[in-house]
Parts: C-alpha cells; sequence; structure tokens
C-alpha cells in the first residue's frame, strides 16, 4: 500500500513541475479593454471588456496578419475607439500597447494606429471582424 502512495506522490510532482514549466505569458489569457469617445473630444469611456478567448485570439490573428506601416500619422479627429490587451491574471505585468481605431468616412473600413508609429488601414473583411469583437455591432450598420 505504501509503494502505490509514494508512486501517486511522484506523479503527482511530476504532472505539477511539468505544467508549471509549460505555461508562458503567450499561453495565459487576455481579455481586451475597449474605450469609446465621447463626443467630439479626446474623451473617453469604458466602453466593453472582451473575454471570450476566441475573440481575443481571433483579433490578435487578424492584428498579426496585418501588414503595417511604420508612420507618425496625424488623423482629422481622435480615434473612435481604443482598445488594449491585458492578462486576466493580475499578477502578470506585460507593457499594453495601445490601438487606436477610426472608422473610414464610407463606414466600410477601420484604421488603426497600433503603439506610437504603427499605421494600417484593414480589409472590409477584417474591420468587421475587428469592429464586431471591439462592439458587438456590425459594422456595416452603421449611420
Amino acid at each position: 500500500m505504501g509503494i502505490h502512495k509514494l508512486l501517486f506522490v511522484f506523479i503527482f510532482v511530476v504532472i505539477f513541475i511539468a505544467t508549471g514549466c509549460s505555461g508562458g505569458l503567450e499561453n495565459e489569457e487576455q481579455k481586451i479593454d475597449v474605450q469609446k469617445r465621447v463626443g467630439d473630444e479626446n474623451k473617453y469611456e469604458d466602453f466593453k471588456v472582451v473575454i471570450d478567448n476566441e475573440q481575443v485570439l481571433k483579433l490578435k490573428e487578424i492584428l498579426d496578419e496585418t501588414d503595417w506601416e511604420s508612420a507618425k500619422v496625424e488623423m482629422p479627429r481622435p480615434p473612435d475607439y481604443r482598445f488594449v490587451f491585458q492578462f486576466k491574471n493580475p499578477k502578470i505585468e506585460a507593457k499594453a500597447v495601445l490601438h487606436e481605431v477610426w472608422i473610414s468616412p464610407n463606414k466600410d473600413k477601420l484604421e488603426i494606429v497600433q503603439g506610437d508609429n504603427q499605421y494600417a488601414q484593414l480589409t472590409k473583411e477584417n474591420s468587421a471582424i475587428l469592429y464586431e469583437i471591439i462592439t458587438g455591432d456590425k459594422l456595416v450598420y452603421l449611420k
């Protein structure tokens, strides 16, 4: 009976160590904190928190596949939305990169500034997906 307990404890310790060593920051679940511009000024209010891991991963995938231009962009108005990725575990600290989002004049595409100097205009398809993730609404329904 003692050998079974010892074997059980050994297996438990090995699994515990393997689990602890395998988790990195890239595997930690994240959330997206979204803010919406209030009025015409550069003032924002908390709008939505995206916690669905599939949506977070989809948005990250869109951003990773985007062809970013290194450019300092000046837009005619403040961003319509802005968001940052945050880890769900408050003990994990990582530098949050601000993503600022503008809706194009035709209301069919999004323009994004990532950090201080990365600019991109998304395709209509990716714009629709990203907009739905950060707002919960469809981009085509904008007036």
